[in-house]
C-alpha cells in the first residue's frame, strides 16, 4: 500500500532545524499526512528511511558548504517537485550576514583548527543551484502554510499563499499602526505576511521573517525610518537580518551603507 502512495522527502542544510520542527508541530494534521503519504525520508523525525527517487521534496537550509553544494544537485534529481522552507532555504538565512565580510577572517577567529573547515565564501539559498518549483517563506515557516503547500503540489493545484504585507494583517487584527502612532521603525510594510503580524501586535517593530512581499519597496520605507531618528547604520541592520541576502532587502540595506 505505501508504495503505492506519493512520497514525501525532508531535507537538512545549514540551517537550525527549525522549520523542520515546524513540521512536527502539525502533529494532528501529521498523522493525517502519513495516512496519505509515505512519509519516507525526514532525518529529523525517524531514522527510518525508503530510497527516491520521492514525489515531494522539502528543504530546509542554506548552501554553506562544498559537499551542500553537490549534495543539493542529487536532492534535485530524486524529487519530482522540489519545495525550499524557511528563510535560509529561499534566502541564505542568518548565516548569509557573512556573505558581506571575509568568511576566511571568521574561520581563523572561532576556530581553534580553522585548517579542518570546508566552506563556501557565501551562504545562498537553494534556488541558486537548482530548480525550486516553490518558496516557503519564514523563519520559522508557518505550520499551517505547510500544509497548505503539500495539499496544493499532492493536488496538482496552484498553493494559496499570500503574498501582500504584514501591514495588511494588522489592519485586519486592529492593531494601531505602531510606525505612524508612536515612531517604531518596522519592516511590516515590505514583509510578506505569514506570522500573524506577532511582533507589531505587542508594540515591537516587524523584524522581516518571512522576506519581502510581492513587489516591496524596501529603499523608500528606509527613508521613511530615517525620518524618525534612525541612523543609516541601525537601518542597514534592520535589512540585513533573516532574509537579508534576498535582493529587495540585499539592495535597501546597500542603499544605506555608509
Amino acid at each position: 500500500m505505501k508504495d503505492s502512495i506519493p512520497k514525501l522527502a525532508v531535507f537538512k542544510f545549514s540551517s537550525c532545524d527549525g522549520c523542520q520542527l515546524s513540521i512536527l508541530d502539525l502533529e494532528d494534521e501529521l498523522l493525517e499526512i502519513g495516512r496519505r503519504v509515505n512519509i519516507a525520508y525526514f532525518l529529523e523525525a525517524s531514522r527510518a528511511t525508503v530510497k527516491g527517487p520521492y514525489d515531494v521534496g522539502l528543504v530546509e537550509g542554506s548552501i554553506s558548504t562544498p559537499h551542500e553544494k553537490e549534495l543539493i544537485k542529487d536532492v534535485r534529481q530524486k524529487c519530482k517537485t522540489l519545495i525550499t522552507i524557511g528563510a535560509c532555504a529561499t534566502a541564505g538565512g542568518i548565516q548569509a550576514l557573512r556573505n558581506w565580510k571575509d568568511v576566511k577572517e571568521f574561520v581563523s577567529v572561532v576556530y581553534a583548527k580553522p585548517e579542518y573547515i570546508e566552506t563556501l565564501e557565501k551562504a545562498t539559498p537553494i534556488s541558486e543551484h537548482v530548480k525550486v518549483d516553490f518558496e516557503l517563506r519564514g523563519c520559522p515557516v508557518n505550520k499551517y502554510q505547510i500544509l497548505e503547500v503539500l495539499t496544493a503540489f499532492l493536488a496538482g493545484r496552484k498553493p494559496n499563499i499570500p503574498s501582500h504585507s504584514v501591514c495588511v494583517e494588522c489592519k485586519r487584527k486592529g492593531n494601531v499602526c505602531i510606525m505612524v502612532s508612536n515612531g517604531v521603525p518596522c519592516l511590516g510594510p515590505v514583509t510578506q505576511v505569514g506570522c500573524g503580524a506577532i511582533c507589531p501586535s505587542y508594540g515591537r517593530g516587524c523584524y522581516g521573517c518571512f522576506g519581502p512581499m510581492e513587489s516591496p519597496n524596501a529603499e523608500s520605507l528606509g527613508e521613511r525610518i530615517l525620518q524618525l531618528g534612525i541612523s543609516k547604520r541601525d537601518i542597514v541592520l534592520m535589512f540585513k537580518g533573516f532574509n537579508g541576502w534576498s535582493e529587495p532587502f540585499r539592495k535597501a540595506g546597500d542603499a544605506f551603507e555608509e
